[in-house]
């Protein structure tokens, strides 16, 4: 089958493709706009550094550096144990959240090789998970000198309280895109397979494509106003002498 014997059976079926995918487009933004709850994240980075020698100056060294990173393996589940969290939601009673659900909305990683930590919370506002990720980072660099007995703990970057945030969950335009493409093809593949079901003949082509011969006559389609009769038409087959005639009673 050609390109454009595919295009003429996308063409016959344009209404249902049409049909198909703006049902599809309207449902996502309905979701988009209604029915998803926006999650916002707020991030916090902190530095696990050498120590500090009694003169106040650093020593910094390939053994050293590799310890550090090496307890930041450590540090991950630290950050998220009960020693902390509940230290966390006792300073700051406002967060109303207990330290297990505290737990289930922080997310810990690090570049391979890297002494960085990168320290995120989620919720559906972004002041409130900007205020824990604060919390959580002040505490956990309060609390590593007294669990660890060692203080190369330090907070590079606090999260802004009054930055613009953006959902992380909902993006209308991307998903409105993404429906788009995905009932586009559906409805195609739709048409296509109604088609291959399809095992009328609709012209004359087609019968002289499987029967391979041609076609001598056709019988049009006929609609209601050709088995009408007309005025026009009757008058026509009304024979001489054969109109109406009026008497008179004598």
């Amino acid at each position: 089958m050609e390109l454009k014997q595919y295009m003429k059976i996308v063409r016959k079926k344009i209404g249902l493709v049409a049909v198909i995918v703006l049902i599809a487009c309207l449902a996502a933004a309905v979701k988009s706009f209604f029915f998803t709850t926006p999650i916002y994240q707020a991030h916090a980075r902190l530095l696990v550094n050498q120590t500090a020698l009694p003169d106040g100056q650093f020593s910094p060294s390939v053994g050293t550096l590799q310890t550090n990173i090496m307890m930041i393996n450590s540090y991950k589940v630290i950050i998220k144990s009960e020693t902390i969290l509940s230290q966390v939601t006792q300073r700051y009673p406002e967060l109303n959240i207990a330290p297990a659900q505290l737990a289930g909305r922080i997310s810990v990683s690090s570049a391979e090789n890297s002494q960085v930590m990168d320290l995120l919370i989620r919720d559906q506002s972004y002041v409130r998970a900007a205020q824990m990720v604060n919390a959580v980072s002040t505490v956990f660099k309060e609390q590593i000198p007294l669990i660890m007995k060692v203080d190369n703990v330090t907070v590079l970057d606090k999260a802004n309280e009054s930055a613009a945030a953006y959902p992380i969950n909902n993006n209308p335009i991307f998903v409105i895109l993404v429906s788009f493409v995905a009932a586009l093809m559906l409805a195609i593949g739709l048409v296509f397979l109604i088609e291959y079901l399809d095992d009328t003949f609709k012209m004359e082509s087609e019968v002289e494509a499987v029967l391979g011969i041609p076609v001598i006559a056709s019988v049009p389609k006929m609609t209601k106003e050709d088995v009408r009769p007309s005025r026009k038409r009757v008058l026509n087959n009304q024979g001489v002498g054969e109109g109406q005639h009026a008497t008179i009673n004598q």
